[in-house]
């Protein structure tokens, strides 16, 4: 009889083990897209963002126009071509430390703003 109890339990550990295996099996490359595309959603997000700001400050801007500058993720090297030059970091508000998501941008003088992936 205790035989007989000791292969059931066995055979019922092996059993939820090879569901759970399953259930796993299936779930983890769900999980995994869901990742990436929240990961080029906030990628998305930031860059709007960036543009938005960039925009902003131009329009308050004398001259107009950025000091080009290229690949960084430091927006407080970003500024305006004007006597006291306006800093993109500024007008970033709700972005903490000026923290990017692994993505650099360059800054043309006319406020083009390109986003390089990581």
């Amino acid at each position: 009889m205790q035989d007989k109890q000791v292969a059931g339990l066995f055979l019922e550990i092996f059993l939820v083990v090879a569901i759970l295996g399953s259930l796993s099996a299936v779930a983890i490359p769900h999980v995994s897209q869901m990742i990436q595309k929240s990961k080029a959603e906030a990628r998305a997000t930031e860059y709007q963002d960036i543009t938005t700001a960039v925009a902003e400050m131009l329009l308050e801007s004398n001259s107009g126009t950025l000091e080009p500058i290229g690949p960084t993720t430091d927006m407080s090297e970003v500024h305006t071509r004007d006597a006291t030059p306006l800093v993109l970091s500024d007008y970033l508000l709700g972005r903490k430390d000026n923290v990017t998501l692994g993505c650099s941008y360059s800054f043309t003088a006319d406020g083009t703003v390109l986003q390089m992936m990581p």
